[in-house]
């Protein structure tokens, strides 16, 4: 019996090398992405929390569905408990890099992670 690696041709080997680079790259990116410096929270518009990203805390927050907890630990800001039915924010790890966010949709609680050179920079672009 042959295995579908048989039936391969050099084109096939081709994508598949070309994938393997391709998310290899990624993974490298996303592990180079520079660490954040300060925790903000928001609900809606209204600013709930700002903390810097490396000094050790736990806060519950106040939704529509009651609290959620947040914790700001060496790993980084993670979710550990919210009233929502799923608990998808719990489960989405902890956030540390710049650009990371949590969000818990049914608490409409969001974490962002950002660092001062966020705020330098009131732009997105220059152009002449």
């Amino acid at each position: 019996m042959k295995t579908p690696w048989h039936f391969m041709t050099p084109g096939d080997w081709l994508i598949v090398l070309f994938l393997l680079t391709t998310s290899l790259a990624g993974i490298a990116w996303v592990a180079a992405a520079p660490g954040g410096t300060r925790v903000v929270v928001t609900r809606g518009e209204q600013i709930l929390f700002t903390a810097p990203l490396d000094q050790p805390r736990s806060i519950d927050l106040d939704g529509p569905l009651g609290q959620t907890h947040l914790v700001i630990d060496e790993q980084g800001a993670h979710i550990t408990n919210s009233p929502c039915p799923r608990k998808i924010c719990i489960s989405m790890g902890p956030a540390r890099h710049t650009g990371d966010l949590l969000a818990c949709v049914p608490n409409r609680i969001l974490v962002h992670i950002d660092s001062p050179a966020d705020e330098e920079a009131p732009y997105d672009l220059l152009s002449r």
